[in-house]
């Protein structure tokens, strides 16, 4: 009777007939629904958009859930569709812990953390302020994301590309201070670690969202991948197609580091020590070369920039119903 009840739900699933999900388990006493019948029940309500009640019904089987990335991505769905992102993200980072590289959480990790770097401002560096007439309005980079972190299995997409033109074996510290000093600059010390760990290549997720203020100003910035420490390979910073050669050839203002090419030569990002010096924590920026080498300010720091990158798949309209 049971297993004919639960085809017969997914059944409805599969005809997108939700109320009749909800209508007969409505009939089951409460004290008579399992784990099984409470994650059919709440799914259907998400799908009915009725969110908080799902979150409610969810949460009576919390326990229950724990160890279960579909209770996870459930209850973040209904979180993130009533605009609860921090609870949102919690939920969505439990849920690629417990099933890691699913494509529906990872997009929405995606959208979460470019929804929270839009709300929060960010704090400026210490140091000489910047003509407002050179950047835009800062964006906040989003909160410390699990597969946003350099040491995290899911960060690089290791394809053939990134081997080919960025990836390099880690620097020594002697490659580290010849390197610094042909760019006459130092390196922030996250972006060395994280070289250190993976030298150079191209992140799964690249775009950063931008806060612009003036009309023209993209709501998004797309890198082609992040130049690591070395001299070799074709997009390392001081390679064939480095920092210093995309300064010198294509005029690009000296006052710091390229660290990202974007495509179609439409723009870079750079480390922008004007507000630090050249031994100091350097911003990040992103260099417009249409509009005469722009810059607008992306992130206070390295690390914000990093854990500030969210998936393509953000930008397009529409997340995943289960």
């Amino acid at each position: 009777m049971r297993e004919d009840l639960l085809e017969q739900l997914e059944t409805w699933h599969e005809e997108d007939e939700f109320e009749q999900i909800v209508d007969a388990i409505a009939d089951i006493p409460e004290e008579e629904r399992d784990y099984e019948l409470v994650s059919h029940l709440g799914r259907a309500m998400n799908n009915l958009e009725r969110y908080e009640e799902a979150v409610e019904q969810f949460l009576t089987v919390a326990e229950e859930g724990q160890d279960d990335s579909l209770w996870h991505y459930r209850i973040g769905l209904a979180y993130y569709y009533l605009d609860r992102y921090e609870e949102a993200l919690q939920a969505f980072e439990a849920a690629d812990k417990l099933d890691p590289g699913d494509e529906d959480t990872l997009e929405f990790l995606d959208s979460i953390r470019q929804k929270l770097a839009e709300s929060e401002p960010v704090e400026e560096l210490a140091g000489e302020p910047v003509p407002a007439e050179s950047k835009a309005e800062p964006v906040v980079a989003a909160a410390p994301a699990t597969d946003a972190d350099p040491d995290q299995a899911g960060f690089w997409d290791d394809g053939a590309e990134g081997a080919e033109h960025y990836i390099s074996g880690p620097p020594a510290d002697d490659l580290i201070a010849s390197v610094e000093e042909s760019l006459v600059f130092k390196l922030p010390a996250s972006y060395v670690e994280m070289m250190k760990q993976h030298n150079g290549g191209i992140p799964r997720s690249r775009c950063f969202p931008v806060r612009g203020t003036e009309a023209g100003d993209p709501d998004h910035i797309t890198i082609s991948g992040i130049m690591g420490i070395g001299r070799e390979k074709r997009y390392s910073l001081c390679g064939p197609e480095g920092s210093r050669h995309i300064i010198e050839t294509e005029g690009y203002p000296e006052f710091g580091v390229v660290i990202c090419p974007c495509p179609s030569g439409s723009g870079v990002v750079m480390l922008d020590y004007r507000p630090s010096g050249n031994d100091g924590e350097p911003e990040v920026v992103y260099v417009d070369k249409e509009r005469n080498h722009k810059a607008i300010k992306l992130a206070p720091n390295f690390e914000a920039f990093i854990r500030g990158l969210v998936h393509e798949n953000a930008y397009k309209t529409g997340l995943a119903q289960e």
